[in-house]
């Protein structure tokens, strides 16, 4: 590919000797801050009406945020009649804090002040631009003249607060060098611990440093490697909060967040699903989920995922990609045979051993957890097996077929999913076994007859006998037998009808549904003369009509085999 010479890469930018954060792992959950209405929202090509951020307030605030930038309300007035409802019609809940972004400049500092009269708890959130790039092509000044630009942004927020009637608010600050990405680790320390000297922050009263990575620029453990720099250069550790705010310019939002945390961050911000400029924001819904599957409780609240996914769709009109991880329609689910194999001795382990730890092959978090029980895991296609087909009519239907018949059904499955070309429903799998078991019904077809057991007069031994009657291409064919079963005696009976030999190999049975409406299923397996293993299936409310229907359905099986 042409034109890569002209890309600089990117090295390190500060030396670290003896860094930590590899040997770490994460135990606990950040601070979380949702930025779904503000980064995320100017990422929209429509961007959400009051309404829909409100929906999307109460949203974050049930999935269990806690900080929540609400917007930007100094730069329109939407943004600002927006921060208003939030705040007279009294819809922020006591222990949510909202959090407005402004830049470091006096008229839209005051502007923002004049916004937040009013909350109970609010976190004003300035910025400026520091990275060598900006310093260098948009603002045409030095660190000095940088730094001079926070430091006085700073000291109004100062003192605009003190002027504010706080006895009924909480304000506290936060304060980005954008694209810290980009700028000298040690200038990035700098600014900092000049900001944090003229906001007056101390261990009572920390202010929260926000590292974005406005622009992704390097691989995630070079990020790491900025943000340990700073979290073991600042001046005053114990009075920082550090956080972190990754973009996805790489792909590698999630990694920067993760790592990050490792490194010394002790809070993130980011939005549902990614969304946000250019390729988007880091995704806390799989930042959470992904702790989640390590056992650490990520303190938001993700058990109906889909509700949360469309709550989002609809005010965003985005789209959650299929591939999404834990929301995407085909995540819980698996095509290939071998994949779908493995996943259902997963979950027949899990049923079997009653362990209290997930142990499923393939899938990383139980879709129960995230309120996707009812989906299905498994769909078929002429790539999936044996086992995938079992599994749809085990979970969709309640068949549990014996595991010596799955490939007699996977071969049918597979052959229809090659002949449609395209997937197959579960209930378009349920109808080849419909037709190929339960309808083998020519040429016998069992027709009225009775069971009854003869008990003998020196022992506990019963025979049972069997009486009625069979059709084949509408002759009625009288039968008797006796056998020490009902499947015996069936078969006793059978030899009048001068059939080929068939050997009795397996019989299973299972109940499907409950209560009155149950019905019985059984599943014969007999070897033909020739050597071959056939099956059948019956179904009836009564056992032993179902096992001798399931014998009919087999003998029937094989005869159309041999006479193909």
């Amino acid at each position: 590919m042409k034109g890569y010479e002209k890309y600089t890469p990117f090295g390190r930018i500060t030396q670290i000797t003896q860094r930590e954060w590899p040997d770490k792992l994460i135990e606990k959950a950040p601070i979380w801050c949702s930025v779904d209405l503000r980064d995320g929202n100017q990422a929209l090509i429509d961007p959400m009406n009051v309404d829909e951020k409100i929906r999307m307030f109460e949203e974050l605030v049930r999935v269990g945020f806690k900080e929540i930038e609400v917007g930007f309300p100094s730069a329109s007035e939407t943004e600002y009649e927006y921060l208003r409802a939030l705040i007279d019609r009294n819809l922020i809940p006591d222990g949510v804090t909202i959090q407005v972004l402004v830049q470091a400049r006096e008229h839209l500092i005051r502007k923002t002040f004049e916004a937040i009269d009013g909350a109970k708890n609010v976190i004003v959130h300035f910025y400026n631009s520091t990275s060598t790039l900006q310093r260098k092509v948009v603002f045409h000044k030095d660190m000095d003249a940088i730094t001079e630009i926070a430091v006085n942004g700073a000291k109004l927020i100062r003192e605009l607060t003190e002027q504010m009637d706080t006895g009924h608010m909480n304000i506290r600050f936060e304060y980005s060098p954008e694209s810290f990405s980009g700028t000298e680790p040690e200038f990035a320390v700098a600014i900092c611990d000049a900001v944090a000297e003229a906001i007056g922050a101390d261990e009572a009263h920390p202010i929260i440093f926000n590292l974005p990575s406005t622009v992704q620029l390097s691989t995630p453990n070079i990020f790491a490697d900025q943000i340990e720099y700073f979290s073991k250069h600042i001046a005053h550790r114990e009075a920082v909060i550090l956080s972190v705010h990754p973009h996805n310019d790489r792909g590698t939002g999630v990694a920067d967040a993760e790592l990050a945390l490792l490194a010394g961050a002790d809070r993130i911000e980011g939005t549902l699903f990614g969304n946000g400029e250019r390729t988007g924001n880091v995704d806390i819904v799989t930042l959470a989920l992904n702790m989640f599957t390590q056992g650490v409780d990520p303190q938001l609240d993700f058990s109906d995922i889909k509700r949360t996914r469309r709550v989002y769709e609809q005010c965003t009109r985005m789209r959650v990609h299929e591939r999404t991880p834990y929301a995407g329609d085909l995540v819980f689910t698996a095509f290939s045979g071998s994949h779908q194999d493995a996943i259902k001795k997963g979950t027949d382990y899990m049923a079997e051993s009653h362990s209290d730890k997930w142990e499923v092959p393939y899938l990383p978090i139980s879709p129960a957890d995230v309120g996707r029980e009812y989906e299905p895991i498994i769909r078929i296609n002429s790539q999936s097996g044996k086992g995938g087909a079992a599994f749809i009519m085990q979970q969709m239907f309640g068949y549990y077929m014996p595991k010596d018949m799955h490939p007699e059904f996977g071969y049918y499955v597979k052959a229809a999913a090659d002949a449609k070309g395209k997937e197959l429903t579960p209930q378009e799998i349920f109808d080849i076994f419909d037709r190929e078991y339960l309808h083998a019904r020519s040429p016998y077809a069992l027709g009225r007859h009775d069971l009854y057991n003869t008990n003998a007069a020196d022992d506990d031994t019963s025979v049972t006998r069997f009486s009625g009657t069979v059709k084949c291409h509408n002759e009625e064919i009288r039968i008797e037998g006796e056998g020490n079963g009902p499947i015996d005696a069936f078969f006793d009976a059978m030899k009048k009808l001068n059939l080929p030999k068939f050997k009795f190999l397996n019989y299973h049975e299972h109940a499907i549904g409950s209560g009155a409406d149950a019905k019985a299923c059984a599943y014969v397996e007999l070897l033909t003369p020739e050597g071959a293993n056939v099956f059948g299936v019956g179904v009836h409310s009564n056992i032993n009509v179902a096992s001798i229907k399931a014998v009919v359905s087999a003998v029937n099986r094989a005869l159309n085999r041999y006479n193909q």
